[in-house]
């Protein structure tokens, strides 16, 4: 292998790993050596290094060195990126996975929203994009970096149902029991008009952004451009 996309996969080892010592086998020490304010301290700052560490790598890496996987890549991985961006869109109204003082009564309403497609919109929606761009078949450095972040948010989520379990008891059991870790697409356009809104705009704009930034056209730019 190229000794660039080497060190690329030791930042995104070093970026997802220090994800999950940090929010689970070290968080306990941690925040008793360093308190609440000084854990979160030092886990921003090492987010941030190793994903700087991530960029750069990634920049350094071959770009584009796999045949590709052809128009029906593009065809999934434009839908899939649809899907995402109303997930995420969605994601951060009435959440009880976000670290708010409502989160339990949030836990014990009646499911609205893109929270009637999972419990974990936020995290799905890197994880879709994540695997639209594994779809692509692009590059080596793409096909790395997009299972790391994968990895992240799909293990992550789960793993955070654990935690969230433990924090919330009842009030997070009762969520479980009414929302799917699972995306359930079949209700994805019960959403409301918000999300499928919000998440079309956000769509165009980022494969906007990915035209202007990468010269790449993707999406919609593939037929359109």
């Amino acid at each position: 292998m190229d000794w660039d996309l080497i060190i690329l996969l030791e930042a995104n080892v070093a970026f997802v790993g220090s994800h999950f010592i940090m929010s689970h086998p070290l968080r306990g020490p941690m925040v008793r050596a360093l308190g609440e304010k000084g854990f979160s301290l030092a886990y921003t700052a090492v987010s941030f290094a190793t994903l700087a560490w991530v960029y750069f790598a990634f920049t350094a890496a071959p770009p584009a060195d796999l045949p590709g996987s052809g128009e029906a890549g593009w065809i999934i991985a434009t839908a899939l990126t649809w899907v995402a961006m109303v997930l995420l869109a969605g994601s951060f109204m009435g959440n009880p996975a976000l670290p708010t003082p409502m989160a339990a009564a949030q836990a014990r309403a009646e499911p609205k929203g893109v929270f009637r497609v999972t419990r974990h919109p936020m995290m799905w929606a890197i994880g879709l994009w994540a695997i639209s761009h594994l779809v692509l078949f692009w590059s080596i450095r793409t096909m790395i970096t997009a299972a790391a972040m994968g990895i992240l948010a799909l293990v992550g989520s789960k793993l955070q149902d654990g935690k969230k379990a433990a924090l919330m008891g009842e009030a997070w059991a009762e969520w479980s029991s009414r929302t799917s870790y699972w995306p359930r697409f079949g209700q994805l356009l019960r959403v409301g008009a918000m999300p499928l809104v919000a998440g079309t705009v956000l769509w165009l704009a980022g494969q906007w952004l990915h035209l202007w930034r990468a010269g790449i056209p993707a999406g919609v730019w593939q037929w359109i451009g």
